[in-house]
């Protein structure tokens, strides 16, 4: 009998890859996204057209085994009433759809950021990071409010589970890397604190810890109902992991850096004059892009590994030479910066 999956946010760099992995182990998939993607029936997956808030997103779901929920609002500015209801709203309206479907897998792409308050997170395990009294920006706050809705969600009937990817970079990025590149491109990227240590993941490893999640997952499985960091296990110097992107891409490193006080400080003016004056744009510089530049923060992936047999499949050079082999052949990832 043929395993049949669905995706929320198929259409996302994430949930491409995914898609992609899963049709490569022969799985029937279908999927959701707010955006037309040709590609992605090209490929095979069944795609609907639809906010994952809505109850419309899953009419695909019948027969499925497992969701993937890994749509969501993501970003350091916007209405806070979007990231409710794409974030908080979308992850209640999975779940109910997922139990009457008689769904038995959730796996939910979570955020490191749920768990961070502002400080240094080096080497801390799932257990050393938990949830933070106050949030600097909408994102990690819903990200965490969904993340508690899917973990008390997991029973008999559904078992669920949350992985925590950090810094997801790869070809075919369309959110960190063309971000690193505009700002290197029109002089201002700037290293707030470039010895300090950041975990990141490459795409095809992200995906395949899903799939590594969806494999373990059942009642009273180690992993149901618990979150779990997701990274190479491979921290970086930000400075580093920043300068070895843009060489990838064709640009010169970065050498500038700016006081993270100043970085925080400007990031409160433009908060304020942004919101005073109604612009909707994302501000140059925000509290929260402040702290997570300025912050080390890596993580302790050994529950990973123990509970969900995942393995990065490639170090952060190996990943580096493949993204920089997109790149010369006219990748995404260099158009975007132009």
């Amino acid at each position: 009998m043929s395993v049949k999956v669905f995706i929320t946010g198929a259409g996302g760099f994430l949930g491409k890859e995914l898609a992609r992995q899963c049709l490569a182990r022969g799985y029937e998939v279908a999927g959701v996204a707010r955006s037309h993607y040709p590609e992605l029936e090209e490929m095979g997956v069944q795609m609907s057209r639809a906010d994952v808030s809505s109850p419309e997103a899953y009419a695909g779901l019948e027969g499925c085994e497992a969701l993937f929920h890994v749509a969501a609002k993501a970003g350091a500015w916007g209405a806070h009433e979007d990231y409710v209801r794409s974030n908080v709203s979308g992850t209640e309206r999975a779940l109910e759809a997922a139990r009457r479907c008689g769904v038995r897998r959730f796996i939910y792409t979570s955020s490191p950021s749920v768990a961070h308050s502002g400080g240094d997170l080096e080497g801390v395990s799932e257990a050393e990071a938990p949830y933070p009294d106050h949030f600097s920006a909408s994102y990690p706050e819903t990200k965490a409010r969904a993340e508690r809705l899917v973990l008390s969600a997991n029973g008999a009937e559904l078992s669920t589970v949350a992985l925590r990817p950090h810094l997801i970079w790869g070809p075919g990025d369309q959110h960190l890397i063309p971000r690193i590149l505009s700002r290197a491109d029109r002089g201002r990227l700037r290293h707030l604190a470039p010895d300090k240590l950041v975990d990141s993941v490459y795409i095809e490893d992200a995906a395949r810890a899903h799939l590594n999640a969806f494999d373990r997952l059942e009642p009273e499985a180690s992993c149901a109902g618990r979150a779990y960091f997701i990274s190479q296990g491979e921290p970086w110097a930000m400075k580093d992991l920043m300068n070895g992107i843009l060489e990838a891409c064709g640009r010169p490193p970065v050498e500038e850096t700016l006081s993270p006080r100043v970085a925080y400080t400007l990031g409160s003016l433009f908060e304020l004059s942004y919101r005073a004056l109604g612009i909707k744009s994302e501000p140059p510089m925000t509290r929260f892009i402040a702290e997570q530049l300025s912050t080390a923060h890596w993580y302790d992936i050994s529950a990973a590994r123990r509970e969900l047999g995942y393995e990065p499949a490639r170090s952060i050079s190996e990943a580096l030479e493949l993204l920089a082999e997109a790149c010369a052949q006219g990748g995404a990832e260099v158009r975007a910066g132009s």
